[in-house]
């Protein structure tokens, strides 16, 4: 039978799985230093956390942390962590782990749990938790050919204007599609965002911004943030053209991405993609970006 045990101190706790953290995200594909830094940047770990160890007949067989907090103004439970130690998967715990989360947040008053997923084995105990988005990461190790003839160039003052609005519009988009916030609030975000990442605009240190060209044609834009962490280089946008798509032109941006990220000295490119876009997340699959992590969320009854 699986037992719980809530922890009075959990400093133990944090240094176990800050260290997880960064042995999953190096084996997703980002460098040592890098995947320390992620795990500082994400701030996983921030907020007061209620860690409970998880046993079987009084021997510990792993531990599960949870939260609750307003997101947006809905009280909202967070799993920040559910470990089971080797030897001891695969016996039911993972599932008793996550319904004892769910019943901890349910007391606090939380209306929706989430959480975010480093370990591809917790999929099938998550599988009724709606995916609100992925950050996918590929290591690039040499600047790829160009592919079905798509090259690229510097975008200039009066296409940034155009894409800015473009883009603004579709991130919002992407985030009520996801389901993690009404348009409303997507919008708000999405102004917010921006107004950070390309304070400079065109001119944004670390920035590139291409067009993607096919035959002479513009056939899409690229942009690209270096620098976001060691050796890493963040795509916050490779976008073909609606009128040019189903034409292959997807895996052709990819390369694009990846030959600006080896350009700028950098080993690996990270996208997010919002829940819901099925048809990015296999470009990604096929292209051979893994899943760095993967946020999920449900309601609570």
């Amino acid at each position: 039978m699986t037992e719980f045990r809530v922890l009075e101190d959990s400093t133990a706790w944090r240094e176990d799985v800050e260290r997880r953290l960064v042995d999953a995200y190096a084996t997703a594909g980002l460098g040592a230093a890098a995947a320390q830094e992620y795990v500082t940047k994400g701030r996983a770990l921030a907020g007061d956390w209620t860690v409970a160890e998880i046993a079987d007949a009084g021997a510990r067989v792993g531990c599960v942390a949870v939260r609750v907090g307003d997101e947006r103004g809905v009280l909202t439970g967070r799993i920040g962590d559910l470990h089971i130690d080797a030897g001891h998967t695969g016996r039911g715990h993972e599932r008793a782990a996550r319904e004892w989360a769910e019943r901890w947040c349910a007391e606090q008053g939380a209306r929706r749990v989430g959480t975010r997923l480093t370990d591809p084995a917790l999929g099938e105990v998550f599988a009724a938790y709606g995916v609100r988005g992925q950050v996918r990461v590929r290591p690039v190790g040499a600047a790829p050919e160009p592919v079905d003839g798509v090259t690229e160039r510097p975008m200039t003052q009066a296409e940034y204007t155009e894409w800015l609005a473009r883009e603004q519009e579709a991130y919002a988009d992407g985030i009520v599609r996801s389901g993690a916030m009404s348009r409303a609030d997507a919008v708000r975000k999405s102004d917010q965002d921006f107004a950070e990442l390309l304070p400079e605009g065109l001119a944004t240190p670390g920035t590139t911004l291409l067009v993607l060209e096919a035959a002479g044609e513009p056939i899409g834009t690229g942009w690209l943030k270096h620098g976001y962490l060691p050796g890493v280089t963040y795509g916050y946008s490779l976008h073909v053209h609606e009128a040019q798509r189903g034409k292959g032109y997807g895996r052709a941006a990819m390369a694009v991405g990846e030959r600006a990220t080896f350009a700028a000295g950098e080993s690996a490119l990270m996208f997010t993609v919002w829940g819901g876009n099925e048809v990015a997340m296999n470009l990604y699959t096929s292209a051979g970006y893994g899943i760095l992590d993967e946020e999920r969320s449900t309601e609570l009854p």
